[in-house]
């Protein structure tokens, strides 16, 4: 079989063909060009603390979707230091605009803008049906194109985060594979939602991730509804559980803190901390705009936590 030559017959060097399989290292994905805007719609009383919450989930997407365009607009926020959701739908717009009208001016022959100015995601965890009555209100009320996604779970990363986060505070064992000793390991699991009877539900979804992760009973409950936790610590202690902990469902600007210290206290056990910025909520929230926009960036591997 001849092969491709050069000058003076010397072999090129031809480009390998991709190789075929699940096994093929996939193609790097990025924005495409005049995408709309992920805009990260943050609950809760806007503070130092939040803001960085919310920026390092933003950094987590970018990470994973180069030239992403993500922004962060508070549902309290005061349009100075916290910027509202619906003055950031309207920014977006008014910016998109002004490209369009500049790229004109200066000749080029650019397309107007069509579709959504923004894909907007909630930084929720589980169904809330007043915050998210109010994110869609502050959507309608900016008159902007815009597209809101659904909360981020259940979802198994999730489940994921919360076991990393009941090992942090000494009430899971890390990795149940390497049969680590923790002397505080909780025996049973409050998984803590709000957002009423659906939140639980939701949550309960992936609680059952959860307790197949620690072998051990997982059961959710309403924050805000009175005597939802005490009502399932006491069905947990009737069940064989013991030393109980509980787990919130929640990434932690929705609920005031000392909601959560009252919970645990009201069951009688310890906490954890909410998922927080947890890399996989980046991750999330980057996957309710791709799926919105149909592409699907390059999955980055990690390694499991058992």
């Amino acid at each position: 079989m001849s092969s491709p030559t050069g000058p003076a017959g010397l072999p090129v060097r031809m480009p390998r063909p991709r190789q075929p399989g699940r096994h093929r290292r996939p193609e790097p994905v990025a924005a495409p060009e005049g995408a709309p805007a992920l805009v990260l719609a943050v609950p809760g009383t806007p503070s130092a603390a939040t803001r960085g919450l919310a920026e390092e989930v933003v950094s987590i997407a970018r990470s994973e979707l180069p030239g992403l365009d993500a922004r962060i607009g508070y549902l309290d926020g005061d349009d100075a230091e916290f910027p509202t959701l619906q003055s950031v739908l309207t920014h977006t717009a008014q910016e998109r605009t002004a490209r369009y009208e500049q790229a004109r001016a200066a000749g080029v022959d650019a397309k107007e803008p069509e579709g959504p100015v923004a894909v907007v995601v909630p930084l929720l965890a589980g169904p809330d049906g007043a915050l998210l009555r109010r994110v869609r209100q502050a959507v309608m009320e900016s008159r902007i194109a815009a597209d809101l996604t659904d909360v981020l779970g259940p979802h198994p990363l999730l489940a994921e985060g919360l076991h990393v986060r009941l090992s942090e505070a000494g009430l899971a064992r890390a990795d149940r594979a390497r049969l680590f000793t923790v002397a505080t390991a909780a025996d049973g699991i409050i998984l803590a939602s709000v957002g009423g009877e659906e939140a639980v539900q939701a949550a309960g979804i992936t609680g059952m991730l959860l307790a197949a992760r620690l072998a051990v009973p997982v059961m959710a409950a309403a924050l805000d509804e009175d005597g939802s936790i005490a009502a399932i610590a006491e069905q947990l202690r009737a069940s064989g559980s013991q030393n109980l902990a509980l787990a919130p469902y929640l990434i932690g600007p929705e609920i005031d803190a000392g909601l959560l210290e009252a919970a645990a206290t009201e069951a009688g056990c310890a906490s954890s901390d909410p998922l927080g910025p947890y890399p996989a909520i980046g991750k999330l929230a980057l996957a309710k705009y791709t799926t919105a926009l149909g592409i699907a960036p390059q999955q980055s591997q990690g390694a499991p936590v058992r």
